[in-house]
C-alpha cells in the first residue's frame, strides 16, 4: 500500500493492526521460535532504531542525497498555482493589439499552415481579438490584463515568460509532460524529484502536498501528475481533500488514546524493521517513515488547519469566506501556512481554464477567483521574507490559439505565458515574445525542458546529475533533449 493511500483513507491504528498481523503471519513462516529469539537477543531492536524515523526534534523524515544541493540554491521551497486547463495568455499576460486590426478575419495561412491544432483542425481560421483591456503595472511598467488587478499590483516581483513552448495538445498528456517531462506513465514528478534529491525539512507533515479547486471550465485533473513514478512511493504528492478535515482519520479511533497509539506504531515500526533486514525493498522504508509521520500529523494537520489565529483582514486579503471550502482562496492560505511550516513542494490546481465556449463570461470568472488569492499568497510570503527562497511558479499547461472557437479559444502548444516570482528569479521583467499575433513564440524561447532545467537550477541541482536508474537507464526530470538554464531570469 502507497503512503498515499496510507494517508488518505486509512487511521494509522487501523492500518497498523493489518501490517502487524500480515508482517507476523509472514514471519511465522520462518519458524515462531526464530521470533522468540529475535526477541530475546534484541538484534531486531537496533535495526529499528536505525531505520524507522528519528523522533528527536531536530530530525527529518529522509535527507538530501549526498553530495547534494550540487552548488549554493537560491530557491528552499516552491509552490506551484497550476492554472488548469490552460489559461489564454492574450487576455492574460501577452498583450496583441495587431489581433485587434484582423478581428473575425481569416487568420493569416502563413501562420497555420502544417501546424498541429487540436478541435480546430480542418475548420476556417478566423482571428479574435482579445476581449480585455492591458495596463502597465507598477515602476516596472510590466504589462498585464486588466482582470488582475491584485497581481497586477505584484507586477514588480513578478517575472512574465512570454515565450513558453509544450509539446502535447491534450489535457491530461500536457499536465504530464508540465509535471515529470514525459507523457510515458511511471516517471516522477517535478516534486518527487525535488524530494528525492534535497530531502525534507519537516517531519510532522508531507513534503509535497496537493490540492485541488475548480470553476467554470473544469478538467479533471489525474493522480498520477504528483506521482513519485519509478522513485520510492514516500516521495509521491500527497492530496489533501478539497474541504473539511483535509486528511482523512487524522483522529484516533474510539477508546485509542495517544500513548496507546503511541505502542502501536513502535510495535509495527519494529516488526516493519525485522522486514527491512531480510528484504530490499525501498517500499518498507517508506512504510517506516510514513507510519511515524502519520502519527505526528494526528497533531501538526489539526494545528495547521486552525484559522483561529489567522485576521480577519488576512483573511479578507486571500478572499477566503469559510475556511476549508474547497476553494482556491483557501487552499491558498493553506499553503502559505504550510510553507511557513517546512513543506518544500506545494501545488494547487484551479481547474477552471478550459475555455472552448463562453470565453468572455467564465475568463473573468476564473481571474477573479484566483487573482486576490495569488497575490494575497505572494504579499505573505514577500511580508514574512519567505519569498526570499520561495519560488513561486503561476501557469497551464498550454495556452489558447489567437483564433476563433466559436465563442471560445482552443488548445495551443506553440505559444503560452507563465510568470515566477521569489526563489532567486529577477523581478519585474518580461523575458520572451511571441509574434504580433500570439501564434508563435519567436524570441528567447523557452520550453517544458528549459523551465524544468532553471527550475532544477534554482534549487542548486544540476539537471544531468540527478537520476534514477530504472530498467538500465538513468532517468532525469529534462529528458535527453537539449535544454537550457535560463540565465537571463536569475537573479
Amino acid at each position: 500500500m502507497t503512503s498515499s493511500h496510507f494517508l488518505a483513507q486509512r487511521s494509522s491504528a487501523q492500518y497498523a493492526a493489518d501490517v502487524a498481523r500480515r508482517t507476523f503471519l509472514t514471519q511465522s513462516f520462518a519458524g515462531i521460535g526464530s521470533l522468540a529469539l529475535a526477541s530475546l537477543t534484541g538484534s531486531h531492536a537496533s535495526a529499528a532504531e536505525k531505520t524507522a524515523s528519528a523522533r528527536g526534534a531536530d530530525s527529518v523524515p529522509w535527507p538530501a542525497l549526498p553530495g547534494l544541493p550540487h552548488f549554493a540554491p537560491k530557491a528552499k521551497r516552491i509552490v506551484h498555482l497550476c492554472m488548469a486547463g490552460g489559461p489564454s495568455h492574450v487576455e492574460s499576460l501577452d498583450p496583441k493589439p495587431a489581433l485587434d486590426r484582423i478581428d473575425g478575419q481569416p487568420f493569416p495561412s502563413s501562420f497555420t499552415q502544417g501546424q498541429q491544432l487540436a478541435q480546430l483542425q480542418g475548420s476556417e481560421l478566423k482571428a479574435r481579438k482579445s476581449f480585455v483591456k492591458f495596463k502597465k503595472w507598477g515602476e516596472s511598467g510590466l504589462e498585464m490584463s486588466e482582470l488582475f488587478p491584485h497581481t497586477g499590483a505584484m507586477a514588480d516581483d513578478l517575472c512574465v515568460i512570454r515565450s513558453m513552448t509544450t509539446e502535447q495538445i491534450n489535457h491530461d498528456t500536457a499536465h504530464a509532460f508540465m509535471n515529470t517531462g514525459s507523457i510515458i506513465k511511471g516517471r516522477p514528478c517535478m516534486g518527487s524529484w525535488l524530494l528525492y534529491g534535497l530531502g525534507a525539512e519537516t517531519e510532522n507533515l508531507p513534503g509535497y502536498v496537493v490540492m485541488t479547486s475548480s470553476g467554470p471550465g473544469a478538467q479533471p485533473v489525474s493522480a498520477r501528475q504528483w506521482s513519485a513514478g519509478i522513485l520510492p512511493s514516500r516521495y509521491q504528492g500527497i492530496a489533501f481533500q478539497a474541504s473539511g478535515s483535509p486528511v482523512h482519520y487524522i483522529g484516533n479511533p474510539d477508546g485509542v488514546c495517544q500513548s496507546t497509539q503511541r505502542q502501536v506504531i513502535d510495535e509495527v515500526q519494529r516488526l516493519n524493521a525485522m522486514l527491512a533486514e531480510r528484504y530490499v525493498d525501498p517500499e518498507i522504508d517508506t512504510r517506516i517513515s510514513q507510519y511515524e509521520m502519520a502519527f505526528k500529523m494526528q497533531t501538526a494537520v489539526p494545528e495547521l488547519t486552525d484559522m483561529s489565529t489567522e485576521t480577519q483582514d488576512t483573511l479578507d486579503a486571500y478572499g477566503v469566506q469559510r475556511p476549508g471550502d474547497g476553494s482556491y482562496a483557501s487552499n491558498c492560505l493553506l499553503a502559505r501556512r504550510l510553507l511557513e511550516r517546512g513543506v518544500r513542494f506545494v501545488q494547487l490546481y484551479h481547474r477552471g481554464w478550459d475555455h472552448h465556449s463562453n470565453l468572455e463570461k467564465n475568463f473573468p470568472i476564473s481571474a477573479r477567483d484566483t487573482d486576490r488569492p495569488t497575490a494575497a499568497l505572494l504579499a505573505d510570503l514577500k511580508r514574512s521574507g519567505l519569498l526570499e527562497d520561495t519560488l513561486v511558479l503561476w501557469g497551464g499547461e498550454f495556452g489558447r490559439t489567437p483564433m476563433a472557437q466559436g465563442s471560445g479559444r482552443d488548445h495551443h502548444i506553440n505559444a503560452f505565458s507563465v510568470w515566477m516570482a521569489g526563489g532567486g528569479v529577477k523581478p519585474g521583467m518580461a523575458y520572451g515574445a511571441t509574434d504580433e499575433l500570439g501564434y508563435n513564440s519567436v524570441d528567447n524561447i523557452v520550453t517544458v525542458h528549459d523551465l524544468h532545467t532553471t527550475l532544477l537550477h534554482l534549487f542548486g541541482i544540476d539537471h544531468e546529475r540527478l537520476t534514477a536508474r530504472f530498467q538500465g537507464l538513468d532517468l532525469r526530470l529534462t529528458g535527453v533533449e537539449p535544454s537550457r538554464v535560463v540565465k537571463e531570469i536569475i537573479a
